[in-house]
């Protein structure tokens, strides 16, 4: 009698040669046909960015819109940012853009240190009025803290743009630094306390190496809302030598009432503009989602 080899017996009909089931390898191209589907509704904006950036003034205009140029036109690259004093704006937008972050991150988690590490009266308390002040919208506070920044002399500065974030100014990030530090045994800090640490060495020292994908989220966070900040610029710098980028590129589109601009050379100084976020994002995108999934494993105490 005719016996089935064992290799042969244990591979059943219904899997693929890899060893996977049809439908496991039909559900898993599905998931891969959406994402890139949706990854093309994101991705098209930006090429036909770049194929006007590379188009000169007339051909932009081209009905039918064409999506590959006759002529590349790469010195808009040039013209483009030439236009607004590209430079010295970017310096303006890193010095706000680098301060504002350090300040954010810094003040949140350490306001989140102390409402998830600290034993206080109305901590609980404290922490439901920053989590309520994120329902509020920020156009509620613009008139009286134009008004208050003006009185102390600090309109037509940075300050206005720079010192908030150093009072811990955004709930959400307090918010998220409170939710991974509870994630956090007491144990390390009852570890740290025999060795005679006090609070400032185990934040300094223990807490921030372990929390480094919440910071580090923060960071992310902090610098394109600074980066791509627009309406305070606006409100409180009046010289243009002190906008940030964000407020120039918007003077490139209608510098003169009824003045068709050079949509070319916008695209073109626009996707320069957009480097640094989509820079910061790539490199840090595995703290980024981290951070993130830590709210969902969070011990409240």
């Amino acid at each position: 009698m005719k016996t089935t080899p064992p290799a042969a017996a244990s591979q059943s009909p219904t899997t693929t040669g890899a060893g996977r089931p049809p439908g496991k390898v039909a559900r898993t191209a599905s998931w891969y046909a959406v994402a890139l589907l949706i990854s093309s509704v994101m991705i098209l904006p930006i090429l036909w960015m770049l194929t006007v950036a590379l188009k000169g003034p007339s051909a932009v205009f081209e009905v039918p819109p064409k999506l590959l140029p006759h002529e590349f036109h790469f010195e808009n690259f040039i013209d483009g940012p030439k236009a607004i004093h590209f430079p010295r704006l970017l310096i303006n937008s890193v010095v706000i853009t680098g301060l504002s972050v350090i300040g954010g991150v810094m003040t949140s988690m350490m306001a989140g240190y102390a409402l998830a590490r600290l034993r206080f009266p109305g901590r609980r308390v404290l922490f439901y009025v920053f989590v309520g002040s994120m329902l509020l919208p920020p156009v509620v506070g613009i008139i009286p803290l134009f008004q208050l920044f003006k009185d102390i002399g600090w309109y037509d500065t940075w300050l206005p743009l720079i010192v908030p974030a150093w009072l811990g100014g955004n709930p959400l990030f307090i918010f998220l630094a409170r939710q991974y530090f509870l994630s956090i045994p007491y144990s390390i800090d009852e570890a740290a306390k025999v060795d005679g640490a006090g609070h400032f060495r185990i934040f300094v020292s223990v807490m921030l190496p372990i929390t480094r994908p919440a910071w580090i989220t923060m960071a992310i966070l902090a610098f394109q809302m600074s980066w791509n900040d627009y309406l305070n610029p606006l409100i409180y710098l009046y010289s243009s030598e002190k906008w940030p980028l964000s407020v120039g590129m918007a003077s490139f589109v209608a510098p003169f009432a009824g003045q068709t601009p050079d949509w070319n050379l916008f695209m073109a100084t626009n996707l320069l503009y957009m480097l640094p976020p989509l820079a910061v994002f790539f490199v840090a995108q595995r703290y980024f989602i981290q951070g993130l999934s830590a709210l969902g494993t969070v011990n409240q105490r």
